[in-house]
Order: structure tokens, then C-alpha cells, then sequence
């Protein structure tokens, strides 16, 4: 194979933006099915690789180490660490003393600066009947249904006090909303339970105060092969997708099929979306 050649001012200005960066590597850009070009605030970078002849590879070994150009100064915990009228999309993250991951921000909805930690619809082709290893790690596709990983949600919402907002399509496709003050996940040792705080919105609170016996709140997370919920059976098995359950649900979201909020919409929600960001953003 012919050697490449990168001109000498492409060269200069790579060094120059590579020497004071610590080596980077994107835990999760496998697992969420995107592509490097696809990250917005490495994309102008991709792009002065290409120009200069850059393969995939080149690209790769380039932005491992680039640490995703001026967002590492700017400490870019979360989606609502983005500059003002960024757009929505696919961004390089890097909560406070972890890994580099991906996120799709969502910078349109509530004022903007949202970190999607789930997207789903009810015509999906994600196979949500997965282990607990797998949401662990997140699972699908950024650009259309995914589980962000239990362990990269656990990591954003310790940083700083969250706010989540789930928002559901019901069976009319009306768009309705369940806020919560608050969010955050114990750590896996602690089976990712969930907090969560005070609800509003146009949803009920199917999450916490619906039904005592399938509340959601306080609960640790289970999959089909990691049974913690507080039912005789196993309710990720049964119900075909990893939750919070208890025994066993008012929402599941997390499925293959119609997705279930309360008395909104019973097994007949179209679609659904969690959001989290940090309170007073």
C-alpha cells in the first residue's frame, strides 16, 4: 500500500492540537451505532481530515486523541453545557471524572440542554428483552431508539442536582409530560436505584404515587437475567424489558410494542422520551 502523504500546514496544525491533550478514547460510539462524522463538536475536525485524505482509521486515531477540540476547556459535562443555540444532535461528553461518551442532546424542547438517556416507539426494531449487561452499556441507535447505559446515566446525574422530564405520545398521539425535581441513580453495587423528586406536568405521576404495590421510585432497576424487583416472579421477563420495577409496573416505556404511562395511555402509548438536566440550567 502507497504511504500517505498529509500536507505540512494539515501536519503543524494536527501536533499543535494534539500535544497537550491526554489520550481519548469514545467509550460508547459501538454501541449506539454512530459514526465519528456524526458527532457535531467533532465534526469540523473530521472534516479537515477528510480534506487532506484521511481513511476512517486516520480519522480515528486522530480524534482518540483530540479530546474533542475546544469542548475539553470548556468542560462539557452534559448537554447543558453547550454553547447557547447549539443544535440538537449527537455530541462527545465527558462527565466530571469519567470517560468520554456520546449523547444526543436535545437543545428545542423546555429551554433546551436536555441529555437523552431514552428514545423508543412502539413500531421499534430495538429488541429491549436484553441483560443487565446490556443496559448497563446502552443499546440501539442515537439517531433513533436507544438506552443511553445505565452506568453512563449513573455517571451524568452525580455530577450536579438533575431534573428528569419523560415525555409520552399517548394512543392520539398527544404529547404529554411527567417532570420530576429531581433524579439520580445509587450506584451499580446498588442495583441503579432511582430517585426521583417532586412530580408536575400534564402525565400523571405514574412513576411514584399511581398505585402503592407498582411504584417506580426507590426501586432498583431489573433485567431478565437480574431480578430485583419485589415480585414472586421476575418482571423484566415477563414484560420483556429492563425497568424499575416493583411488582410489577404502571410505566414501561422500555419495550417492544405499545408502551404503558398510568391511566394515560395503557399498553397503547405510541412513543416515549427521558430527558435529564441539571435544576436552574
Amino acid at each position: 500500500m502507497a504511504a500517505r502523504h498529509f500536507n505540512p500546514l494539515f501536519l503543524a496544525s494536527l501536533l499543535a492540537l494534539l500535544a497537550p491533550v491526554p489520550a481519548l478514547e469514545i467509550e460508547n460510539l459501538g454501541r449506539l451505532n454512530t459514526s465519528l462524522s456524526e458527532i457535531l463538536n467533532l465534526h469540523s475536525f473530521e472534516l479537515l481530515a477528510e480534506a487532506n485524505g484521511a481513511d476512517d482509521h486516520e480519522k480515528l486515531n486522530m480524534t482518540s486523541r483530540l479530546s474533542y477540540g475546544s469542548t475539553h476547556e470548556n468542560n462539557i459535562r452534559d448537554c447543558s453545557d453547550l454553547p447557547p443555540n447549539s443544535p440538537s444532535g449527537t455530541y462527545a461528553i465527558q462527565p466530571r471524572g469519567y470517560k468520554v461518551i456520546m449523547v444526543y442532546c436535545e437543545m428545542d424542547e423546555s429551554g433546551g440542554g436536555w441529555t437523552v438517556i431514552q428514545r423508543n416507539r412502539q413500531d421499534t426494531d430495538v429488541n429491549w428483552a436484553e441483560t443487565w449487561s446490556a443496559y448497563r452499556q446502552g443499546f440501539g441507535n442515537l439517531k433513533g431508539e436507544f438506552w443511553l447505559g445505565n452506568e453512563y446515566i449513573y455517571q451524568i446525574a452525580m455530577q450536579r442536582s438533575y431534573q428528569v422530564k419523560f415525555i409520552i405520545w399517548d394512543a392520539s398521539n398527544n404529547k404529554l409530560f411527567a417532570d420530576y425535581n429531581m433524579f439520580r441513580l445509587d450506584d451499580e453495587s446498588q442495583g441503579y436505584r432511582l430517585r426521583l423528586g417532586a412530580h408536575s406536568g400534564t402525565a400523571e405521576d405514574a412513576m411514584a404515587l399511581l398505585n402503592n404495590s407498582i411504584i417506580h421510585d426507590n426501586m432498583k432497576f431489573s433485567t431478565k437475567d437480574r431480578d430485583q424487583d419485589t415480585f414472586s416472579g421476575n418482571c423484566a421477563s415477563n414484560s420483556g424489558g429492563g425497568w424499575w420495577y416493583s411488582a410489577c409496573y404502571s410505566v414501561l416505556l422500555n419495550f417492544e410494542g405499545p408502551l404503558t404511562w398510568g391511566d394515560s395511555c395503557q399498553a397503547n402509548c405510541q412513543a416515549s422520551t427521558i430527558l435529564i438536566k441539571p435544576l436552574k440550567c
